[in-house]
């Protein structure tokens, strides 16, 4: 057993020693995996313990570690392969169906979000970006540009237009855009999605290097509120060899 795997075994047996905690047993697991990657114990790549080994060294069930497995398997934290065993991805999976914004879907999967700002500025808005806040074209509007990493490394660039109003200070966005508009009691409740594909044009290879034949993905998102009043429309370039989108009935 190497020096991950020991770590993350005493990390697990502390959390299930604490007995004022009701969370299920395959969940305090989960949570812990997820934990040990955000804290860089466990790496992209890693492979886990198997099963047997997991139980026996941390005195839950087999039944419990397949359980926590199959949860980290859904939230795209974990690859299971038969004849590979477990191991840590290497893919960010992000929900096009979920509003809860890049650096809380990275967080919740374990992983570690930062932000690069690149630009923030008032402009006047174009047509398209007019027709999907539903406002007047040349309306101003913040144009948010950022290049997104996922445990260091950089995964995408997005550029958000919001409109002016709804932004007191740009100066006071830091990490997450829905974490000031959480402070500003602004609350997205779903977003819509167009998903395509391109080559990388140069603009995104001067902030992300990219081999010639890999595509970037295109994602183009409008957010609502709750009366269903666009608050945010984004344009994301995706690195396709790093993402995974999961859209949901």
């Amino acid at each position: 057993m190497n020096d991950a795997h020991s770590t993350l075994i005493q990390q697990l047996c502390t959390r299930f020693s604490q007995t004022n905690d009701n969370t299920p047993l395959y969940v305090k697991f989960a949570e812990t995996v997820k934990q040990a990657v955000r804290i860089g114990v466990l790496h992209q790549g890693n492979v886990l313990p198997g099963e047997r080994e997991l139980s026996q060294q941390t005195g839950v069930s087999r039944i419990t570690v397949r359980k926590a497995m199959e949860l980290l398997d859904r939230e795209g934290v974990v690859i299971r392969s038969q004849g590979y065993g477990t191991q840590i991805s290497d893919r960010f999976e992000y929900s096009l169906k979920e509003a809860k914004g890049f650096s809380q879907q990275v967080v919740l999967r374990g992983k570690k979000p930062d932000t690069l700002w690149v630009n923030k500025s008032v402009v006047r808005c174009s047509e398209e970006v007019a027709a999907q806040l539903k406002i007047p074209t040349n309306s101003d509007v913040f144009m948010l540009k950022r290049i997104r990493y996922v445990d260091n490394q950089p995964v995408s660039i997005e550029e958000s237009y919001v409109p002016v109003a709804l932004i007191k200070d740009a100066d006071d966005i830091g990490l997450s855009l829905y974490d000031y508009f959480r402070s500003q009691n602004i609350f997205p409740q779903r977003t819509k999605s167009k998903v395509s594909a391109r080559m990388p044009d140069a603009d995104f290879q001067s902030h992300i290097k990219l081999e010639d034949s890999v595509p970037v993905l295109v994602i183009k998102q409008v957010a609502f509120d709750h009366q269903n009043i666009p608050v945010e429309y984004s344009i994301n370039q995706c690195r396709s060899d790093m993402y995974v989108f999961v859209s949901e009935e």
